[in-house]
């Protein structure tokens, strides 16, 4: 009697567990490894970037200190992922400029293979006065640090199309008086004014998500302005050797931009929302390979604090952000496969009650075994602070 009685009991908690957190599970069934690249810890860390080098390993990078534009002691640290290894690396320094705050680290490879890491250096303890800055490797495989051969600073001059732009794509937009980019606690006037500076249009565009590679050697890097609360593309043309600014991506405060491309050559941006209510994700397009851009578009995803994209090796679209409009303790996926004009698949890979931690700023790539592999910040509260990484299987996701 005892042991049926300890038989129900079981059988009870294991039906409890099923209808409690059965759809949770099945929901993540996609994740096929998961972890921290470093214990929770009180200092800040955050805009992590990773990136997959060509004997297997990973690279990240994120910023970290005691706090973010007005802490001068952040510096960009790394850790690195050894092909085979079941734990990242203890975390090395990238970069530090001294005496600034060093924030928003972006790794990629250009397409001649050599290892790029682009981020800004707070001026002034100011967004709006951030200076891109850029390091180079062609010796990163070694444990450790890769050893950088070159750095310099990226230096944009939007000349003054970049004012007409904003002016002729507000015409496009309802008129708004609401804004708090730096330029611009009344909006649609103080922007205009603003962008007719020379001065103040050349400095503070900071980076956050990965570029896009295209075809003759041309990279466009996003990169969006606290100060005009909108974004802009770096465009290179030699494989990352010199750069030039887009025209402005304009709207309703639509920043870090995530680019996509579509089947016909257009390219997408998704971008967060940090303008009027509700707030949504914005959406706009280039039909000269970055070189302009339609004025936004709110979709109906919610969003609050990030966006990230890409274009799976079948073609699918994969979005991921915070889709809910009142903090960041919610991250999604989405796959899509009609180019985002409906999203049929969705995961959660953070959940939590509202309020509960923030888990924002992720960064999203794709290896040749199909695997999406992504790291973002995990805040779980102001004194346990790390960066997670999540290996997703997109194979296995559950259609809605």
């Amino acid at each position: 009697m005892f042991l049926i009685q300890r038989l129900g009991l079981l059988l009870f908690f294991v039906g409890l567990y099923v209808n409690c957190f059965g759809q949770y599970a099945a929901t993540n069934s996609a994740i096929v490894r998961e972890m921290l690249l470093f214990p929770e810890q009180e200092k800040h860390v955050h805009g992590s970037s990773i990136v997959s080098l060509p004997n297997g390993d990973f690279l990240a990078a994120w910023f970290y200190g005691s706090g973010e534009r007005t802490a001068d002691d952040v510096k960009i640290m790394g850790a690195r992922l050894k092909k085979g290894e079941k734990s990242w690396s203890e975390p090395f320094q990238m970069a530090d400029t001294p005496n600034l705050p060093d924030c928003n680290p972006v790794l990629f490879m250009n397409h001649a293979g050599k290892l790029f890491l682009v981020w800004i250096a707070v001026q002034a303890n100011r967004w709006e006065y951030s200076i891109l800055r850029c390091k180079t490797s062609t010796d990163f495989l070694r444990s450790g640090p890769p050893v950088w051969s070159w750095q310099d600073n990226i230096l944009l001059k939007p000349d003054e199309r970049f004012a007409q732009e904003v002016a002729a794509k507000f015409k496009d937009l309802p008129k708004s008086t609401t804004g708090w980019g730096g330029y611009a606690p009344r909006y649609d006037d103080l922007i205009m004014e603003a962008s007719r500076d020379a001065g103040k249009r050349c400095i503070g565009w900071m980076t956050r998500i990965k570029p896009m590679l295209l075809e003759a050697n041309r990279i466009v890097l996003p990169l969006y302005s606290d100060g005009f609360n909108m974004s802009l593309m770096a465009i290179s043309d030699d494989d990352g050797t010199s750069w030039r600014p887009s025209l402005p991506v304009v709207g309703r405060g639509p920043i870090q931009p995530a680019l996509v491309r579509k089947k016909n050559g257009h390219l997408v941006a998704y971008m967060r929302d940090s303008g009027d209510e509700p707030t949504r994700v914005h959406i706009s397009e280039s039909a000269d390979q970055g070189e302009s851009w339609t004025a936004t578009t709110k979709t109906e995803i919610p969003n609050t604090a990030s966006v990230e994209a890409l274009v799976l090796q079948d073609g699918r679209w994969v979005f991921l952000g915070n889709d809910i409009d009142d903090g960041r303790y919610r991250l999604s996926l989405y796959l899509s496969d009609d180019e985002g004009k409906s999203w049929a698949w969705k995961t959660r890979l953070e959940d939590h009650p509202g309020g509960q931690g923030r888990y924002s700023y992720p960064s999203l790539i794709q290896t040749a075994d199909g695997l999406l592999h992504l790291t973002y910040s995990h805040h779980t509260d102001d004194k346990r602070k790390s960066i997670n990484y999540v290996v997703v299987d997109p194979r296995k996701l559950n259609r809605n």
